[in-house]
């Protein structure tokens, strides 16, 4: 059996996760671990028992023995400069939403992952969640006929919001609703959106870091599908990190209708009240199992590498988010639609906008 040699740059909240499920593979021939905070380097150190643990990702870099790189870092303005070098250097990434913050920046990135031959993903990782993956399967052998209409509702706590809103200023169709943006046009390949009309509202977040509080986003798709995508971040505090969303998808032969909104696991204590266990975007290890969609993910992307298979998400694909997930940032501010793809006034008005809000 092959293995490779891996490494993780950012162990916090995903990186950790991905660290702990790249441990437990005997995919993996040795680990190295990245971290800027030393005490946290030293945790997952104890977690992991990987063959090396740095500061300085540059000692990933200089390591021609490893050929896989999972790019976990924050804040997002350190996606782009870290997983060039990573590609530059000769490494496979998987690296972390958002694929970039400006859209040169992704074309910049796809560009050194295909002259390289390399593989290079993002961590979409909504895409393993077998209820999503259900209703990819049940679009595709045609159970609900043409599809018509696809709506999602997807909200987290303010305390993920405040943690998120604190490091950088990206709305909640950046950070939240992109995941649904990807899945979703994951299932209604290979049609291709065609024009944003987005509106937000003001509340809770306003304080922190001058985002709407939630963003629902109308995208009408070449093939005359309607999506609905609403992302919010301003639930009461509750389980650390809780995520609700819901799914509904209408085709002429049927509907599907998913309930991701965790209420199946309710823990009721004197201590914490009510909470719900299991309940977070990317999932978490409990005892020897994964509960979650990342580490069938992080899995799936070494299995690529090694056994040179396609990826599950395509940076192309991701660009596409981006791309749609900036109009509505405009549409919202412009209080219109924008069409797709973005036209050079449009990109214009993308760069004023983002300056005022540095």
């Amino acid at each position: 059996m092959k293995t490779v040699e891996v490494a993780v740059i950012g162990t916090g909240w995903c990186g950790g996760i991905r660290a702990e499920t790249l441990a437990r593979s005997a995919l993996v021939d040795k680990l190295h671990i990245c971290e800027i905070r030393p005490d946290r380097l030293a945790e997952v150190k104890a977690l992991t028992n990987p063959a090396s643990a740095t500061l300085d990702y540059n000692n990933i870099l200089a390591n021609p023995n490893i050929s896989v790189v999972y790019v976990c870092t924050t804040p997002e303005q350190n996606h782009y400069p870290i997983a060039r070098d990573c590609l530059r250097a000769g490494k496979h990434v998987l690296l972390e939403k958002p694929i970039a913050l400006m859209l040169w920046e992704a074309d910049e990135l796809i560009t050194l992952a295909k002259r390289a031959e390399l593989k290079f993903t993002i961590g979409y990782s909504q895409r393993f969640n077998p209820k999503f993956a259900y209703a990819k399967k049940k679009i595709t052998d045609g159970t609900l006929g043409k599809i018509v209409s696809v709506m999602v509702s997807r909200n987290v706590s303010r305390t993920l919001g405040t943690k998120i809103g604190k490091r950088v200023k990206l709305s909640p169709v950046v950070m939240e609703s992109t995941h649904d943006l990807d899945f979703v046009f994951w299932l209604l390949e290979p049609a291709k959106p065609v024009r944003v009309y987005s509106q937000g509202a003001f509340g809770y977040m306003a304080s922190i870091n001058g985002s709407f509080d939630i963003m629902w986003s109308v995208v009408t798709m070449d093939t005359g599908v309607l999506v609905t995508i609403g992302g919010g971040w301003n639930l009461p505090p509750s389980y650390p990190n809780y995520c609700s969303t819901w799914l509904e998808i209408t085709g002429t032969e049927g509907a599907l209708i998913l309930d991701d909104t965790h209420r199946d696991n309710w823990l009721n204590t004197n201590a914490e009240g009510t909470r719900f266990p299991m309940s977070t975007m990317p999932g978490e290890q409990v005892d020897h199992i994964f509960a979650g969609q990342m580490g069938p993910e992080t899995i799936h992307f070494l299995e690529s590498c090694i056994m040179d298979r396609p990826v599950m998400v395509t940076p192309q694909s991701a660009r596409l988010v981006m791309e749609t997930y900036t109009a509505a940032d405009l549409s919202a501010e412009r209080n219109a639609p924008v069409d797709l793809p973005l036209s050079n006034e449009a990109l214009s008005a993308v760069a004023e906008m983002m300056g005022a809000k540095a």
